[in-house]
């Protein structure tokens, strides 16, 4: 049997969700000032990027931007066997920074609290924020997103599926339904 997939944000949403991200993040930090922007690989960290592009354009200052992987730092290791490390990139101390952790999904919570996990082995944050594009419910943990692109709620059964162009632009979010 066919899953059903229906497109819940285009291009167009998907960048007006970023701007808006951006926005909000400025408004709560009071401007970039202490601001820095780590993504989650894999998705996480090219919203990351956008995010940072778009602060600074409306800002005009130059956050700091990292990616986190957070496969060494996950509580279903065993569980999910094999999986490939990425690299940790984050250039810059991150003492005393309002760190804004950057996902594509939220779900289960259970990746946010390994990124968090890694973040406190390259340093002590001020604070750490989250922002993702899409939340979809169902948490475990006591997590919750401080920056979300859209709301959708969801079964456990249904899946979000993030997709790319050739140039790791986003340009479709869809809901897959078994």
């Amino acid at each position: 049997m066919a899953k059903a997939e229906t497109i819940i944000l285009n291009q167009a949403g998907i960048t007006r969700a970023i701007t808006r991200i951006a926005h909000e993040i400025l408004e709560i930090n009071r401007g970039g000032e202490g601001l820095a922007l780590v993504g989650i690989r894999t998705g996480g960290d090219t919203l990351a990027k956008l995010i940072c592009q778009r602060i600074s354009e409306i800002e005009g200052v130059d956050v700091p931007l990292g990616t986190v992987d957070i496969t060494m730092y996950r509580d279903d290791l065993a569980a999910r066997g094999s999986l490939p490390v990425g690299k940790t990139e984050i250039p810059f101390p991150l003492d005393d920074k309002k760190v804004v952790l950057v996902d594509d999904v939220l779900f289960t919570g259970r990746t946010i609290r390994a990124a968090m996990d890694a973040l406190m082995d390259f340093g002590r944050p001020s604070c750490i924020q989250l922002s993702v594009l899409i939340d979809r419910g169902h948490r475990e943990l006591p997590i919750r997103a401080d920056y979300v692109g859209r709301n959708v709620p969801t079964s456990l059964e249904e899946q979000i599926e993030l997709l790319f162009d050739e140039d790791m632009v986003p340009v479709e979010v869809r809901l897959i339904k078994p």
